[in-house]
């Protein structure tokens, strides 16, 4: 199916954008950053955009790893997150989901940027983002906005953005001694996650011998975005990290999720998700407490 006519503008620079978005300040714009989003919504699903901005600026396309935090400009593709060292060894969580999203075609075009701005209920990297108490970059004409991760997700498709604004990039503080883990079920027709979990998990000791200090879980595909899990996260705090622990904290799972708010459609009812979910937050939990203080964290 074609999509509706629309005009076409690309950018750059993100001040050609910024630009670009002011002059079509009227308009129904959207910001073409990888199109796997955008591009199937214009032809299926009657998005109909007055204007289409593709940001073409190879300043958003970097990786930038300090000391205590990394930060990732939009344009940097999931192939990217998935292979660049400094992704693996500051931030493992992200490149491991990077790694669960579509298929080699879709990870060679798509990015982070236009991940987090689609905001889709299902994407793999919101939750990445979500347990990794993650910062996202925005610009606008006067200036620059950080937003917490957790104030990003509004709803399907929704997000903190306003209108004029640019998401530039996202800034990933760095966790020791801490275990990760992303677990998912992919949905069969679309490669989103059916439910994904994303977990952190941090101990008072080396090799996951004390108790846990902090924990971030985040789940998505449940509801219409990605969410903390602070039932969970609550379970886990002051306690060993071990088995008894775990599967106390997934039946925690949908203690913090109205049940009407849990996605159902064709392939898995609203009440599958949920059962879903406390499996897949046991797998993720089982996983982290294995790498915790374990050499994959700096491989």
């Amino acid at each position: 199916m074609f999509p509706a006519a629309f005009d076409y503008e690309r950018a750059e620079s993100v001040g050609e954008a910024l630009d670009l978005l002011e002059e079509h300040g009227d308009a129904d714009v959207e910001i073409l950053a990888g199109g796997h989003s955008l591009v199937p919504a214009m032809k299926t699903e009657g998005r109909e955009p007055d204007v289409v901005v593709d940001l073409d600026v190879p300043a958003l396309d970097a990786v930038n790893a300090l000391d205590d935090r990394t930060v990732v400009g939009a344009l940097t593709t999931y192939a990217t997150l998935v292979d660049a060292g400094a992704v693996r060894s500051t931030v493992p969580l992200v490149a491991e989901t990077a790694s669960e999203v579509g298929d080699t075609q879709i990870r060679n075009r798509g990015t982070i940027g236009g991940n987090l701005a689609a905001a889709h209920p299902g994407a793999d990297l919101p939750a990445a983002a979500l347990a990794s108490d993650a910062v996202v970059l925005l610009r606008d004409r006067d200036g620059k906005r950080e937003v917490p991760v957790t104030d990003f997700f509004r709803g399907d498709g929704e997000t903190a953005v306003e209108r004029g604004e640019l998401l530039t990039g996202v800034r990933i503080p760095h966790t020791d001694e801490a275990g990760f883990a992303y677990a998912k079920k992919t949905h069969p027709a679309t490669g989103y996650a059916m439910v994904g979990v994303a977990a952190v998990v941090e101990t008072d000791g080396p090799g996951g011998q004390g108790s846990v200090s902090r924990a971030r879980v985040a789940a998505t595909g449940a509801v219409d975005r990605a969410v903390r899990l602070p039932a969970v996260e609550e379970s886990l705090v002051d306690g060993p990290l071990d088995s008894a622990a775990i599967d106390a904290a997934a039946s925690e799972a949908r203690v913090d999720i109205d049940p009407g708010r849990l996605r159902s459609d064709a392939y898995a009812s609203g009440e599958f998700r949920g059962e879903l979910l406390e499996t897949y937050v046991a797998r993720a939990l089982e996983t982290a407490a294995e790498r915790v203080d374990d050499d994959a964290l700096t491989a």
